[in-house]
């Protein structure tokens, strides 16, 4: 399956979540950037609020691609406590990191909301979008962050991705989908015929006029009882 862009890969995607449509404690997360377009075509079929979920991975000093842990949006802060034994690395150290790395958050957060809050997801199902999955490991930093932040379910939800990946992330969350799994994948971005970067302009422009704008200005839906079933995969 080969996706002209990434809105055509998230009407797709809606379509695999339509048992999602118009159900109150349902939020749309994207990760940004490749992940809003897809997001706000899922958010706009499935008449939920859209909204950005940012991670910033806290790399290993020297070792930068290797993730000690990884802070997002609401103030989240994740460490990987086998990586920070295993290197002996100092508090000092983290601290002067994250506090790197969340001025680069807080300037995206700006950037891409003005000054609107994030979404409250606590006690909510939460539907996670990127535009693909190889490796999955921005993923996980996500899934980490948001579990912090008490959602009732989160639910993994992409049009591509890495047979392996997918199935790894059956055991870490209530629910993934992943519309195709082609073999052999290599990368996301041969699934698209234009898999151009989305800029910070389009972000910006899509949050701003997706169809949960009311929500996404600080009219929060109350929290769902985090008992309550989730639908049947």
């Amino acid at each position: 399956m080969l996706f002209h862009d990434r809105a055509e890969a998230g009407r797709l995607l809606a379509g695999k979540l339509a048992r999602y449509r118009s159900r109150p404690d349902v939020l749309v997360l994207a990760l940004p950037r490749g992940g809003v377009p897809v997001a706000f075509e899922v958010a706009r079929a499935l008449h939920a609020p859209l909204d950005v979920f940012l991670v910033r991975k806290l790399g290993v000093p020297g070792q930068e691609e290797l993730a000690m842990g990884a802070i997002a949006t609401g103030g989240v802060r994740v460490l990987n406590e086998d990586v920070v034994r295993a290197l002996a690395i100092p508090e000092e150290w983290i601290e002067i990191i994250t506090a790197e790395e969340e001025q680069e958050l807080r300037r995206r957060e700006q950037l891409y909301r003005d000054d609107r809050p994030p979404l409250d997801v606590r006690g909510r199902t939460v539907i996670l979008i990127d535009d693909g999955l190889a490796t999955g490991s921005t993923m996980r930093a996500a899934i980490a962050a948001l579990r912090e932040l008490g959602p009732s379910r989160i639910v993994v939800a992409v049009p591509v991705a890495a047979r392996e990946t997918c199935e790894e992330f059956q055991a870490e969350v209530d629910e993934v989908v992943c519309a195709a799994t082609p073999e052999p994948f290599r990368a996301v971005g041969l699934w698209y015929e234009d898999f151009s970067q989305t800029s910070d302009e389009e972000v910006h422009d899509l949050l701003a006029s997706a169809g949960g704008h009311s929500v996404l200005s600080g009219t929060h839906f109350p929290p769902v009882n985090s008992s309550a079933s989730g639908p049947a995969s």
